[in-house]
C-alpha cells in the first residue's frame, strides 16, 4: 500500500473500532472494577475482604489476598478515578502484549511500523476477550503482559526471568501452569524464581493480612459458587462444557489429565524445536482448558496462539494456515456463544454454546511450531509420530 493511502486507512480503522467499542451491546459497565472497588473500600474500613458482596449481586472478591494488596491504592480514588486507572492499565498492558507478540512479526515482514501497529491494535481491541477485559475492568490482560515479559526475558537471557510469572501466579492461580512449563523445559532457575516470587508474595500477604489469607486458602478458594455457576455459557472451560452436559466430576478429571498430557508433549516438542513462543502459547491454551472456570475475558491467554497461527500463515505455503488464522480470529471476536445464553441444549447448543472450548482444543492439538535451524526457520504443524511434516524455509 502506498504511504499516502496508509493514513486514511489507519484513521478509518481507529474510528470504526472506537465506534464499535462504545456501541457494542455487550459492554459490561466496569462491573468487576465495582467489585474490587467495593471490596477494597470495605476492607480498608474494617470489613472482611471475602465477606463483601456487591449490592444487588451475589458477587464478591475472588482473588488471592495478594491481589487485594496490589489494589489497595483504589481506596484513595473516586469511583470514576478507579475506572480511568483500570482503562489506562489495560491499555498499557495491551501495548506490552502487542510489543511482545505482534511487533516481532511486523518487524520481520518489513511492514510500516506505525501503520501495521495501529491496525494490530485495532484487531486486538476487537477480540471479545479483550473487549470484556476492558469493559469489566479485569486483570487478565495485565497478567498476560507479565508472563510475556518473562518469555522475552528467557529468550534474551535476563537473570530476572520468572519474576513476572511469579507475580501473576500470586495475583491469580491460573498462571501457575507457566511455572510447570518452566520445569517441563528444564529452566529450573527461572522456575525457582517464579515459585519463590509467588510464595514470597503470598507469605508477605499472610503476615500483613492473616485473617484474609486464612479465609482464602481454607475456604474461599475452594468455593466455586463465589465466581458464578459452572454451567453458565460464559464458562468456556472443559469443566463448563461438561457441567452443561451434567457429566460427573470423574469425567472432568480424566479430561484434564488428557489435556495436560497433550500439553506436556507438545510444549516439550516446541521447546526442543527452538520455538519457545509456541511453548508459552500452548501453556496459555492449556490453562484456559483445565481451569474450573474460564470466563470469556480469561481467553486473552489465547492471544499468543493467535499470533503464532498468523505467523505460520505468513511463513508457510499451505493455504490452511491463512484460513485457520482468519477463522480463529473471527470466532474469538464473534460473541456467538451468547446466542445460547438461555439454552445450551441440542446439537446446536453443544457446538455453538461451547465454541471457544472447541477453538481452544483445536489450537492445543494443531498449533503450528516453528522449527529453528540455525538462522533459518521452518513452520511445521503438529503431526502424529512418523508422519512427514510439510514445511517451508
Amino acid at each position: 500500500m502506498s504511504p499516502g493511502a496508509r493514513l486514511p486507512v489507519a484513521a478509518t480503522a481507529v474510528v470504526g473500532t472506537a465506534l464499535y467499542l462504545v456501541t457494542v451491546p455487550l459492554h459490561r459497565h466496569w462491573f468487576d472494577v465495582g467489585v474490587y472497588y467495593g471490596a477494597i473500600g470495605d476492607w480498608v474500613h474494617g470489613g472482611r475482604l471475602y465477606d463483601y458482596v456487591r449490592p444487588r449481586t451475589p458477587y464478591g472478591f475472588t482473588y488471592p489476598p495478594f491481589a487485594a494488596l496490589c489494589m489497595l491504592p483504589m481506596a484513595a480514588l473516586s469511583w470514576h478515578g478507579a475506572v480511568v486507572v483500570s482503562i489506562a492499565l489495560n491499555a498499557g498492558a495491551g501495548v506490552v502484549v502487542l510489543a511482545l507478540t505482534a511487533w516481532p512479526v511486523i518487524r520481520r515482514e518489513g511492514w510500516a511500523p506505525a501503520y501495521a501497529g495501529t491496525l494490530a491494535a485495532c484487531l486486538l481491541a476487537l477480540l471479545e476477550p479483550v473487549r470484556d477485559t476492558l469493559s469489566l475492568g479485569q486483570v487478565n490482560l495485565a497478567l498476560l503482559a507479565l508472563v510475556l515479559a518473562d518469555a522475552y526475558a528467557l529468550r534474551t537471557g535476563r537473570r530476572a526471568a520468572g519474576l513476572g510469572i511469579g507475580l501473576a501466579a500470586a495475583v491469580k492461580l491460573t498462571p501457575a501452569l507457566f511455572i510447570g512449563y518452566l520445569l517441563l523445559t528444564g529452566r529450573r532457575r527461572a522456575a525457582a524464581t517464579a515459585a519463590g516470587t509467588a510464595l514470597g508474595a503470598t507469605l508477605l500477604t499472610a503476615a500483613v493480612a492473616p485473617q484474609a489469607s486464612r479465609t482464602f486458602w481454607t475456604a474461599a478458594m475452594w468455593d466455586t459458587n463465589r465466581v458464578g455457576s459452572l454451567t453458565y455459557v460464559g464458562n468456556q472451560s472443559l469443566r463448563g462444557l461438561l457441567a452443561r452436559l451434567d457429566a460427573p466430576g470423574t469425567v472432568w478429571a480424566c479430561a484434564v489429565a488428557a489435556v495436560l498430557a497433550v500439553w506436556a508433549l507438545r510444549a516439550r516438542r516446541a521447546y526442543a524445536a527452538g520455538d519457545d513462543v509456541a511453548g508459552f502459547a500452548l501453556t496459555g491454551i492449556a490453562a484456559c482448558l483445565v481451569s474450573p472456570v474460564t470466563w470469556v475475558h480469561h481467553l486473552v491467554w489465547l492471544i499468543p496462539s493467535l499470533t503464532v497461527t498468523v505467523d505460520a500463515a505468513l511463513r508457510s505455503r499451505p493455504r490452511r494456515w491463512p484460513a485457520a488464522a482468519t477463522a480463529s480470529y473471527l470466532l474469538l471476536s464473534s460473541s456467538m456463544i451468547w446466542l445460547w445464553l438461555d439454552d445450551t441444549g441440542g446439537i446446536d447448543g453443544f457446538l455453538g454454546g461451547n465454541a471457544y472450548v472447541w477453538l481452544s482444543l483445536a489450537l492445543l492439538v494443531k498449533l503450528p511450531v516453528r522449527q529453528e535451524e540455525g538462522s533459518a526457520a521452518t513452520v511445521t504443524p503438529h503431526h502424529p509420530a512418523g508422519a512427514s511434516p510439510r514445511a517451508r524455509r
